[in-house]
């Protein structure tokens, strides 16, 4: 497949239509519904209502999934892995991020994020400036009142801000001065926020550095099921001494589930 680098360094994203089929994308519903309903017992989940985190064991199954962010299925579920990692998707994932991706988590939705406006580098700083890549998959065709993806264009253009400490790294207490300073850069570029019409199969790819977020969301009645992946480099994952394994010409990091109250999540099975 054809890469327009100069359009991925100028906007910070690259759409992939109808990148898989509907058979493919079912298979992995079809998965993310067996283990929700199966309760697997190492599946972190956040509330997105509450914030709260908890294994899928633990939570009230007279609630539905919607209103949960499943963490990590990628760790489990070879399914999961294969729709992020593969003969297709992979080699653009190396062309755009300049080295060979290495999968490095899954968030799995039902609904939209709401998530305010940020920059993945901000929570999962690389190493190495520039060493994260991130994928949206549609898992449905998704309403304008679902709360759709939102990204503005450009922006990855934007100097990643300074923290007091030096680090590009976010300091919580000054997210104030984070979001002024990313809204006197949106301004002073003009830029402005679009909204992502995904349909079933679309891929939305990104840079570590594009502010993006959730939309809101107009009508809680509806879903927007999708799967993010976040990939580092292997270059800094083999500088951190950090343990991968290799699938669909890539890789995809091997370690342990999220933190629940203080308790590391476990290993998945070798």
């Amino acid at each position: 497949m054809e890469i327009d680098l100069q359009k991925w360094k100028r906007d910070g994203f690259y759409v992939l239509p109808s990148f898989y089929s509907h058979a493919e994308i079912d298979e992995v519903v079809a998965a993310q519904d067996r283990t929700w309903n199966e309760s697997h017992p190492r599946i972190v989940v956040d509330d997105n209502r509450t914030g709260e985190r908890n294994y899928l064991s633990d939570v009230d199954k007279a609630q539905s999934n919607n209103w949960y962010k499943v963490n990590d299925l990628y760790l489990e579920l070879p399914v999961v892995r294969h729709i992020g990692l593969n003969s297709r998707i992979s080699p653009i994932l190396e062309k755009l991020l300049g080295d060979v991706p290495v999968m490095c988590n899954s968030l799995s939705f039902e609904r939209g994020s709401g998530q305010p406006d940020h920059i993945d580098a901000l929570y999962m700083t690389p190493q190495t400036q520039g060493h994260l890549i991130a994928i949206w998959v549609a898992l449905e065709d998704c309403h304008a009142d679902a709360g759709p993806l939102r990204y503005w264009p450009g922006s990855n253009a934007i100097p990643p801000y300074q923290f007091s400490n030096g680090s590009n790294h976010v300091v919580d207490e000054e997210m104030p001065e984070w979001n002024r300073y990313m809204a006197e850069q949106t301004s002073e570029r003009k830029l402005s926020p679009v909204t992502f019409a995904a349909r079933k199969g679309d891929v939305f790819i990104w840079s570590a550095y594009l502010f993006h977020g959730g939309s809101a969301i107009k009508d809680p009645a509806r879903t927007r099921k999708s799967i993010v992946f976040h990939y580092y480099s292997q270059y800094d994952c083999e500088r951190n001494g950090w343990p991968t394994r290799r699938e669909g010409g890539a890789g995809w990091l091997y370690r342990q589930h999220a933190t629940v109250n203080g308790v590391a999540g476990a290993f998945p099975p070798e």
